[in-house]
């Protein structure tokens, strides 16, 4: 099974002060403040989510690429680090 994966990333709310991202069991809440790029983006761009392996989510209308420990840890991982461009 080299290369399937078969895991969804869904938006199952949003809020002006964030939205929250379900992406298999795990339900991780992403506040504007800590992503800023998400702050401007259309509901439609931040609700085309896909899980794309184990432990990352991509955004492919805004080419944003983060890992599920850096949505988990924003402190851990600062916002110059984070790759936001796969």
């Amino acid at each position: 099974m080299n290369g399937i994966y078969f895991s969804r990333a869904e938006v199952t709310s949003l809020s002006p002060h964030g939205f929250w991202l379900q992406c298999g069991e795990e339900e991780l809440y992403l506040p504007f403040v800590e992503f800023p790029l998400f702050e401007h983006a259309t509901i439609a761009q931040i609700c085309r989510v896909k899980c794309v392996s184990t432990g990352r989510v991509y955004w492919p209308e805004l080419d944003l690429d983060l890992t599920l420990e850096a949505i988990r840890n924003p402190m851990a991982y600062p916002r110059d680090s984070m790759n936001y461009d796969c």
